[in-house]
């Protein structure tokens, strides 16, 4: 069984990802019901909490269904990020995730997410400072280093444990590599196998199919797995992973109907969270990934992206349904 804290998970938890802009409340409700055992808010910026922004504060939303649930944070100051722990925890979720892995120039370059590992001794501070602050468990995500020259996350791993985090995930490149090449889980097998480290340890990056996760799994020993790009319009892949750890059989991917019927799903509580506007705004970005790979889905989603209603979206969507089952399946 593996726990953080005293956070139950299962033997081999799936875990989604936090994702900007992605997940949210209502692709987290999905990812949940196709059996995601832990997720993630969105990353939300310190400085935006203690300040009350409107946007960092409502991404503090976490409903029951959700549990059990972790509210990351990210910023570069120790007080600001302190502060900011403990008004995420106030917010109820089940532990605080501290973000040192966001490779992003704006973040990375102001020395918050993974513009960390440019400062380990400040980062361990931070670290030991919200576990201090915080009586909920501390986890951190991270990546394996700045760049090839400097990947030191055995000792990172070690330092982090010292101080108290509870869990930690590694995406298994630098920051230098973005979301380029090949993620090196063989750094991550290194911190599993590591004799002083006990806590658990989660792979990220690259986990694309069940027959990836069951081979890195087993190679790795790894703790879990937490999914991330691979589950952006496929929330599908959750189900999917644990059917064939569990069977050694692939499931038949979802036909066009079930894809419809999820899409929709997501734009009806999309609408219900954000209102009317910005949820059908938000979910223009996902319908490429609701349909990869279905035929003649193109000029549908042109007329999805410029329809202004949810009634109007809802019936192109019904189109698409009825118009290309037979194309497709």
């Amino acid at each position: 069984m593996v726990k953080i804290g005293d956070i139950e998970l299962g033997e081999f938890p799936l875990l989604l990802a936090p994702m900007e802009d992605v997940s949210d409340p209502p692709f987290r409700a999905l990812c949940k019901q196709q059996g995601a055992d832990m997720m993630y808010t969105e990353f939300i910026a310190a400085e935006g909490l203690i300040r009350d922004a409107a946007k960092s504060v409502h991404k503090l939303d976490i409903f029951d269904y959700e549990r059990p649930m972790g509210i990351q944070i990210f910023g570069d100051k120790i007080d600001v990020m302190c502060d900011a722990a403990a008004i995420a925890e106030a917010a109820g979720p089940e532990l605080v995730d501290i973000n040192f892995g966001c490779p992003v120039k704006k973040v990375a370059c102001k020395g918050a997410g993974s513009g960390a590992l440019l400062d380990i001794p400040k980062m361990v501070k931070m670290t030991e400072e919200i576990v201090k602050r915080c009586s909920l468990p501390v986890t951190v995500k991270t990546r394996l280093g700045w760049d090839h020259d400097s990947i030191h996350i055995v000792d990172i791993a070690r330092r982090l444990q010292d101080v108290g985090i509870k869990a930690l995930t590694i995406h298994g490149r630098t920051r230098q590599q973005m979301y380029k090449g090949e993620a090196d889980w063989s750094w991550i097998a290194k911190v599993k196998d590591h004799q002083d480290i006990h806590i658990p340890i989660f792979g990220n990056g690259d986990i694309d199919s069940p027959e990836k996760a069951l081979e890195y799994k087993n190679r790795y020993g790894v703790d879990g797995i937490m999914i991330g790009r691979a589950a952006i319009g496929y929330p599908w892949i959750f189900k999917e992973v644990k059917h064939f750890f569990a069977t050694g059989e692939k499931l038949s991917p979802p036909d066009i109907r079930e894809r419809v019927d999820l899409c929709k799903r997501h734009l009806a509580f999309s609408v219900e969270w954000k209102g009317p506007k910005e949820g059908i705004f938000e979910m223009r970005m996902h319908y490429t990934n609701y349909f990869r790979g279905i035929v003649n889905f193109k000029p549908y989603r042109q007329r999805l992206v410029l329809a202004p209603t949810y009634e109007e979206t809802v019936a192109i969507l019904d189109e698409v349904a009825d118009q290309l089952v037979e194309i497709n399946f």
